[in-house]
């Protein structure tokens, strides 16, 4: 069985795991308004009449020659996406971006792109056959991701953090630990089902408000599916739960049955010798 202390430093992992989940996805919530009103400014944004000589609210675009583009697949995977832009005239640009497609992942030295300028900052490019691609701090896309990292997020801290906590006032009880472990790992699931959505949504191009229309009918099957858990494992449905005690000790085995006894002989002959048979009279 495991030991207590690898019991407690497990559930305070969960309990750190939940805090800084839940920190995270209320944070992202907060950040869904601002986040749609930025995209709204860009969508709405006029083009420049003149080149800007200072960054504007205005799109300006320009057309830069790639010097170099860096994928990051095989080496510095932990870095973003990133390439360099070198405009007609002037210094080269570095520019990160979120994902690698569509236009990143196509990119070769000495192509020929077109970047959107908004605010003094490259936040779109496109190639020479009209393929988008939003830079990292491209506002287009933004609300969607705050809004599935929250819907992500805060289901994870909150079974992470209600089980934590359910098996740290129930120690020695397993039915109740076993319920906690139900409650925690059914919410890295629904969870999980926001980051599929995220994806589903952000690969096809959907509207913001398809997060929610898709995780919703799948995050409430998962509670209902963590409600039964719960009730079976609260119930000791899901373990053995023999009890203990002399009552429930295991009954010594039954002695032997000994072999039947020989019926024993009587009479004469007995000594195992044989009886010559009577002589008749003569």
């Amino acid at each position: 069985m495991e030991s207590a202390g690898r019991k407690a430093v497990r559930i305070s992992v969960w309990l750190l795991i939940g805090v800084v989940a839940l920190i995270v996805g209320v944070a992202m919530s907060f950040q869904v308004g601002g986040a749609r009103e930025r995209e709204r400014e860009f969508l709405a944004a006029p083009a420049c009449a003149s080149v800007p000589v200072k960054a504007s609210g205005c799109l300006w675009e320009q057309e830069f020659t790639v010097e170099s583009a860096d994928t990051n697949r095989r080496k510095h995977r932990r870095k973003s996406p990133a390439a360099v832009l070198v405009p007609p005239a002037g210094d080269s640009w570095y520019v990160t971006f979120r994902r690698t497609g569509p236009v990143l992942s196509e990119m070769e030295p000495d192509d020929k792109v077109v970047g959107v300028i908004w605010h003094g900052q490259i936040v779109e490019v496109r190639d020479a056959d009209g393929r988008r691609q939003q830079t990292s701090v491209g506002p287009v896309g933004w609300p969607a991701d705050r809004l599935g990292g929250a819907l992500a997020c805060i289901p994870i801290g909150l079974a992470a953090v209600a089980g934590g906590l359910w098996a740290l006032f129930a120690r020695g009880d397993r039915r109740h630990t076993a319920a906690a472990t139900v409650v925690r790992w059914h919410g890295v699931a629904i969870g999980g089902a926001a980051l599929l959505t995220l994806w589903a949504q952000s690969a096809n191009d959907w509207p913001i408000w398809a997060i929610p229309a898709i995780w919703g009918p799948v995050a409430l099957p998962l509670l209902a599916c963590m409600t039964g858990f719960v009730i079976a494992a609260l119930r000791g449905e899901l373990e053995d739960d023999a009890p203990s005690g002399p009552q429930g000790a295991t009954p010594p085995p039954p002695s032997p049955t000994p072999p039947p006894a020989r019926p024993s002989a009587s009479g004469p002959g007995s000594d195992g010798s044989r009886t010559p048979p009577a002589s008749g009279s003569g």
